[in-house]
């Protein structure tokens, strides 16, 4: 079943121009856990040095995103170096960019790595999800926070 989900996933991310193409032994760099095994949660940053790094769910993502200092060895210093932000859109898999995608916040499911941000390509689905999933809140790429991301981690 995950070989046709994940054949499902990289099949539409060619439609779209996006891709994911990762293995079984591609990690999640924040979490450590295989990235294939929860296809409709993963995420990506395209780096300007070339280099890619996999994330289990947007919250990893996040983790990264607004602390990617913490990671020196990968050359990331700033958002500048930062290419390309992908995230798996989880109403129909497809691969989206994460700057243009709507995130649900407080939701009754829950990633990999816990209490996450549910990622949309539309507002419309996003909303349609927080209603049938209890959701708090429908956020924009720019109005997710560091500090949401820390009360999601329990940091707060």
């Amino acid at each position: 079943m995950r070989k046709i989900v994940l054949g499902i996933v990289i099949a539409s991310s060619l439609v779209f121009g996006f891709s994911m193409d990762y293995t079984k032994e591609t990690n999640c760099l924040v979490r450590n856990l295989k990235v294939y095994e929860e296809p409709k949660w993963v995420a990506k940053i395209e780096l300007s040095n070339a280099k890619e790094v996999f994330f289990s769910s947007p919250k990893a993502m996040f983790e990264f995103y607004f602390l990617p200092g913490k990671w020196y060895d990968l050359g990331v210093k700033s958002e500048k170096d930062i290419k390309e932000i992908l995230v798996t859109d989880f109403s129909n898999m497809q691969i989206v960019k994460a700057k243009s995608s709507f995130f649900v916040y407080g939701s009754n499911v829950t990633s990999p790595g816990g209490d996450d941000l549910v990622p949309f390509a539309s507002y419309k689905e996003a909303k349609k999800f927080a209603k049938e999933h209890n959701g708090k809140r429908v956020l924009s790429f720019q109005e997710v926070s560091d500090a949401l991301i820390r009360l999601l981690n329990g940091r707060i």
